[in-house]
């Protein structure tokens, strides 16, 4: 069986679903890591509720593009894809559907799988917080990196499609 997904990650700047303002990709054809993408994005909105959490500012995103801009560029990584892998995945399903709501853009139709039920289903780890999973499977991270996390997710469904 082909194993083709997208692990996605997002972080956001407040609480709101669209305030996205990073995101990290890795793409999985047959298997294999083919492609890696880490972008900022400049939220709807200069406010910063979650720097603590990620380390980011208005001042890190003010120049980047919104997510509208880079759609076309996000877009193509989706083709091909049978499922969405994020950790805690309602929050990054979430965030991508509010952002292309935002921008009257089609969210990718994928389904998303959520990397904390694989790591509870393969080898119930508890608590299943992504360091907690990383560091049970031995998987570096830089946790609230974008592209970390999004890394770490597409380590744990490989891993958890050889368990």
């Amino acid at each position: 069986m082909s194993l083709n997904f997208v692990a996605i990650d997002f972080e956001t700047a407040n609480n709101r679903a669209d305030s996205a303002c990073a995101i990290g990709l890795v793409k999985v054809v047959d298997g294999e890591i083919v492609e890696r993408a880490a972008h900022l994005i400049r939220p709807p909105s200069r406010e910063f509720l979650f720097t603590w959490v990620h380390g980011l500012t208005w001042k890190d995103v003010e120049a980047a593009e919104d997510f509208g801009q880079l759609w076309p560029r996000l877009a193509p990584l989706f083709d091909g894809a049978d499922f969405l892998a994020a950790h805690n995945a309602s929050f990054d399903r979430r965030v991508l559907h509010a952002c292309c709501d935002a921008y009257g853009l089609t969210a990718p139709s994928p389904p998303f799988r959520c990397t904390v039920q694989m790591s509870r289903r393969a080898w119930n780890i508890r608590p299943t917080r992504l360091s907690d999973v990383c560091r049970a499977l031995d998987i570096a991270l830089n946790h609230h990196e974008a592209l970390s996390d999004a890394n770490a997710c597409a380590q744990i469904v490989l891993a958890a499609h050889a368990a």
